[in-house]
């Protein structure tokens, strides 16, 4: 009995041990699973940051998160603008597999009340990190959508889509959000409806004139017709485009809607202020922000301290700002000693918008720029990641990287597993920047403008070359520019691209600017690179399945019914309380 009760205590014993020793196994499997800090600035060119080539535009805080990290140099958005390229970024897949590339006109959501958007199926990194228990937010800018059907379905939200809590502008920032910058939204409409309005009402009072004068009999009916239409487009000009401001330039708190139209003064101190809250208040992890700037889009806006301070106008103004934003957060986490346990990475959502002039991005060397295919000028852009004590300061890579890398990169240290119900098109990126291995996974990168696949990348196994293939090319005007001055800004169907047959060929190891095209005569690869490129698209498109276009008409105009609205619609007016003053602290 003796042995049997000393057996049973020893046994009990080694079952109380493993599973103390499990409960020590699984905590430091969840204590060893990072933070994350993304970080992401709207239009920054490449060209724009001291690291990667600036030499008057400040910007140390982004200088020494690269220092004290790893700078990626051929870093690359799935797309040249916005909404495609944030798809992209969030599901970790090309844009169109989601419905979100264009086919004409329409490339981004133009209207916050449209019922275009992220489709409510999709997968973000976001909804895979709250599976694994982390808390996760997002400050600053979506441009994704908001309703499906009604004003409080939220479907397209961030909420909806993984984010545990949301604080900044549910749309984006254009110019018709700050008094006096100008019209942003479908101009050439905007000018039609106007002048139809006008022209109607001075036909009525000729008419008028010409009937009293008693020249012709002039029907009542006409007359009343004509006096409808005038009204008709004068409403709709009047509601929906002079409102505009206070339509789409509004901010959210979760899904409630706290200030409208928003305050451009102090926004991006409040929005630090809820970046910092955010982190402090889930200090003890696991959590991941994803602050998404409203700087450097236009219009441009500077906090109090910032006007000034640049020896490039208000648009270095702006960069220096965000700069300062970004060192804001590499304080707040070493504050807390979070250092070692957060993976920081900052990016542009794509290139800089050359065609704003002064008031625009710059570059660097690239060619091109925003909203223009594959131009590498609109898609590279700068890549750095930050992770004390895990990957090794001041490394550069200069592997082909892609914004969609970051999906599969976030979602695999947080222990998560990737989706196997659809295709991803990122890869891990940690064994290129913990150096493991040398070369990317991706040896083809397939560039869209809009549903129209643009340029096509390859990077041969074995070689260092990165041969880009254009099938077709935005026509730049006026004549001899390089860009679309003439319309503001690219666009990617009939008459506004030329296609090339046989495409432009370029080796980016040798000629990043794009400059010199590739000719059988100088390169002896030329036929396969061609032969190679087009078995790749094959493969590649045999990938694609049909979903539903968001970028229709019909689902990017306004709708009254789906207008976010802080009071009784059409009376949507209201500001925050309580807000923090401008500038650095």
């Amino acid at each position: 009995m003796m042995l049997e009760n000393s057996s049973l205590r020893f046994f009990t014993a080694l079952l109380v041990l493993l599973q103390s020793g499990l409960y020590i196994t699984n905590a430091q499997i969840q204590d060893s699973r990072p933070n994350f800090v993304l970080m992401m600035v709207d239009d920054l060119g490449i060209g724009d940051v001291g690291c990667y080539g600036n030499h008057t535009i400040r910007t140390p805080n982004i200088d020494r998160l690269a220092a004290d990290g790893v700078k990626l140099t051929q870093h690359l958005a799935a797309a040249p603008l916005c909404t495609p390229s944030r798809t992209a970024f969030m599901t970790g897949r090309y844009a169109l597999r989601a419905g979100l590339g264009s086919t004409g006109r329409v490339q981004v959501i133009l209207f916050l009340a449209g019922s275009g958007g992220l489709p409510p199926n999709e997968t973000t990194f976001a909804k895979l990190l709250q599976k694994q228990g982390y808390t996760t937010g997002i400050v600053g800018k979506w441009h994704l959508g908001v309703n499906c059907e009604s004003r409080n379905d939220h479907c397209h939200h961030p909420n909806n889509h993984g984010f545990d809590f949301f604080y900044g502008l549910p749309f984006t920032l254009f110019k018709d959000c700050k008094p006096g910058a100008g019209k942003g939204v479908l101009v050439d409409v905007q000018e039609m409806l106007w002048q139809t309005s006008a022209l109607l009402a001075l036909a009525i009072l000729t008419l008028l004139a010409v009937r009293a004068a008693g020249l012709l009999r002039i029907s009542w009916t006409l007359m009343a017709f004509l006096a409808v239409l005038s009204l008709l487009s004068f409403m709709v000009w009047f509601v929906i485009f002079e409102l505009l401001q206070t339509w789409n330039c509004i901010i959210m708190r979760n899904s409630e809607v706290v200030e409208q139209p928003m305050k451009l003064e102090t926004l991006n101190a409040r929005l630090m202020r809820e970046a910092e809250q955010f982190v402090e208040r889930h200090r003890d992890g696991p959590f991941l922000l994803f602050l998404s700037l409203a700087h450097v889009h236009t219009p441009l806006f500077v906090s109090e301290g910032f006007a000034g301070t640049s020896k490039h106008g208000l648009y270095g103004d702006n960069v220096e700002e965000a700069d300062w934003m970004v060192g804001r957060m590499v304080e707040t986490i070493e504050r807390l000693g979070l250092s070692e346990k957060t993976l920081m990475y900052f990016t542009s959502d794509h290139g800089g918008h050359i065609e704003d002039g002064p008031n625009g991005g710059w570059n660097g060397i690239y060619r091109g720029g925003k909203a223009m295919g594959g131009w590498e000028g609109g898609i590279r852009v700068p890549g750095i990641f930050r992770w004390p004590g895990r990957l090794i300061p001041g490394k550069e890579v200069e592997e082909p990287t892609s914004l969609m890398d970051v999906f599969p990169t976030v979602v695999k240290l947080a222990g998560g597993a990737l989706p196997e119900n659809r295709i991803l098109d990122g890869h891990d990126l940690m064994p290129l920047l913990e150096g493991k291995t040398n070369r990317s996974e991706h040896e083809f990168m397939f560039h869209y403008c809009g549903i129209y696949l643009n340029a096509v990348r390859w990077h041969p196994p074995h070689s260092d070359s990165v041969f880009k293939v254009h099938f077709f090319t935005p026509n730049f005007s006026p004549a001899g520019a390089v860009g679309c001055y003439d319309i503001n800004i690219c666009l990617c169907y009939r008459d506004y691209v030329t296609y090339h047959s046989p495409p432009l060929v370029f080796d980016l190891s040798r000629d990043p600017s794009e400059s010199r095209p590739l000719s059988p005569d100088t390169e002896p690869r030329f036929a396969e690179v061609l032969e190679r490129v087009e078995r790749a698209v094959t493969e590649h498109r045999r990938t694609l399945t049909p979903v539903e276009k968001q970028l229709t008409w019909a689902n990017v105009l306004w709708k009254p019914w789906l207008q976010p609205c802080c009071g009784t619609f059409p009376f949507c007016s209201c500001e925050e309380t309580n807000r923090t003053p401008a500038g650095p602290q």
